[in-house]
């Protein structure tokens, strides 16, 4: 499985799905579970939350970061 491809996809269909966002919010395991539609570890499904909570962050910041520097 290409991890960075899944994150990736996953941002993608939350950032399009404000109740998958909530969803992901509540329970992120849970969330991406249903996603992903693969019975995995819950560890395993862990780092692929934590790396769609870091992208999620990551695209955040940089688009506040665009907001602030059109300001200037």
């Amino acid at each position: 499985m290409d991890i960075k491809g899944k994150i990736d996809e996953i941002v993608a269909k939350i950032k399009s799905d404000k109740t998958l966002a909530e969803k992901f919010k509540k329970d992120p395991v849970k969330a991406i579970e249903s996603l992903i539609g693969m019975d995995l570890p819950d560890d395993k499904i862990k780092q692929l939350a934590d790396g769609v909570k870091a992208k999620l962050a990551a695209d955040d910041a940089g688009g506040l970061l665009g907001k602030v520097k059109k300001l200037f």
